[in-house]
């Protein structure tokens, strides 16, 4: 019989897990709790929050769910998947206590300097005036990164004592986002770069590399987003790198967490950077990247199920297989994003488009149109012989995605020559 999944979350990441799950021969129905506009085109959409736990619980129980796949890190937060393993379903994804790996900014560092992981040296602070006279005493460029999830807002680079001054009253003071303590790192240079990994307590299974583009605008200009666009392979990363990064970091950090007693049981993200000094991770997330994952799982071989069944159940799983594809995706942004953004307009798909096309923030309007709703609203996805061809193909791909209030960059992937 058919296997009925239920992905959790909205977005382009979400989309990207429904679509790979469309491809297996093991599943049948898909559901996606909320889900989106895009998404209802390959799942059944569910109006159930991401993070209504009790809501998910309920559904799953209703519909014999035999896997649950969690997408966002904010239903990882709020423990969705111990709510899950307690009453016998099963689900991809970390416990709450795992999950500090991301929603602990603090947590994360004394993992990393316990088990011997290469990152940038620290010192946490919960009171301003403390933060601050260490801030000051230090050269600058200051990484200064607010204890706990903050939406991607939470990471700040001071380049001065005005800047760190405004973000330590930001995070410390003025509580934006809650009461909590900043870590302030040392600053790092160099190439970042994505390395996820499926981890199911000490077993790991590296995913393609990818990087993402922050910048807003061409040139990496512009305001830190989360994300406009990402490409694999890495011509940057040798294969000295990536084995480097397998063993001291990702494998580390698995072995670690069963070491403390909350062992990882779904996707550790690598926010990774080649330094002179070598390999250093900059942030570890505790689920899939967005927009990494709309390049990455589209090179699956595999059938994906398998592999989120064996996390799942802790259930042996062959080793993953990948195409060495070149591909690249460029992200479609409402007009303002990511400051303050309209929504409702009106977008129109050529149906010639030859690309993967992952819906981040869409909806239907009551006129049946699709329309934007979000800051990231649309991804258009192609392989290429190589990351030049790649690039060509899903810039000509953006621009048959008609919106008179989208605007996009043009040199994702652009260190490729």
């Amino acid at each position: 019989m058919k296997k009925k999944v239920l992905v959790v979350g909205s977005g382009g990441r979400e989309h990207a897990i429904v679509d790979a799950l469309s491809r297996s021969p093991q599943v049948g129905t898909i559901y996606c709790a909320p889900g989106n506009a895009g998404i209802a085109t390959q799942a059944e959409c569910v109006a159930i929050k991401d993070t209504d736990v009790k809501g998910l619980l309920e559904f799953a129980k209703s519909k014999d769910i035999d896997l649950t796949v969690v997408g966002p890190e904010a239903a990882l937060a709020v423990g969705i998947a111990d709510e899950f393993r307690a009453a016998g379903l099963s689900i991809f994804g970390h416990s709450k206590a795992a999950a500090r790996i991301e929603t602990s900014k603090e947590f994360a560092k004394v993992i990393m300097e316990k088990y011997n992981v290469p990152t940038a040296a620290y010192k946490s602070f919960s009171e301003y005036e403390e933060a601050l006279a260490y801030v000051l005493a230090r050269p600058f460029p200051a990484v200064l990164k607010y204890d706990g999830l903050a939406a991607g807002k939470g990471v700040v680079i001071a380049q001065d004592a005005a800047e760190a001054t405004e973000a330590l009253k930001d995070m410390l003071l003025d509580t934006r986002f809650g009461k909590g303590k900043v870590v302030v790192e040392d600053y790092l240079e160099g190439p970042e770069f994505s390395f996820m990994c499926f981890a199911d307590g000490n077993r790991i299974w590296p995913m393609p590399l990818a990087q993402d583009h922050k910048r807003a605008f061409d040139g990496d200009k512009g305001p830190n987003t989360g994300g406009m666009g990402a490409y694999s392979p890495l011509p940057f990363i040798t294969e000295e790198d990536k084995a480097f990064a397998v063993k001291n970091v990702l494998q580390a950090v698995a072995d670690g967490m069963v070491a403390e007693g909350c062992p990882l049981k779904g996707v550790l993200y690598g926010g990774l950077m080649k330094t002179a000094q070598g390999v250093k991770v900059i942030e570890f997330n505790a689920r899939f990247g967005d927009p990494e994952t709309e390049v990455v799982l589209p090179l699956l071989k595999s059938d994906i199920y398998d592999i989120f069944s064996a996390v799942a159940n802790g259930t042996t799983c062959a080793e993953p297989e990948w195409s060495n594809e070149s591909i690249l995706g460029i992200v479609l942004a409402s007009k303002g994003y990511p400051g303050s953004y309209q929504k409702g307009f009106p977008i129109v798909i050529d149906p010639e488009i030859d690309a993967h096309i992952y819906h981040m923030g869409t909806a239907v309007d009551s006129n049946c149109n699709l329309v934007t709703a979000g800051g990231r609203v649309i991804m258009a996805v192609c392989k290429g012989s190589d990351i030049k061809d790649a690039r060509a193909k899903a810039n000509v791909a953006a621009d048959l995605i008609k919106c008179e209030n989208l605007f996009h960059r043009k040199d994702i992937g652009w260190q490729i020559k």
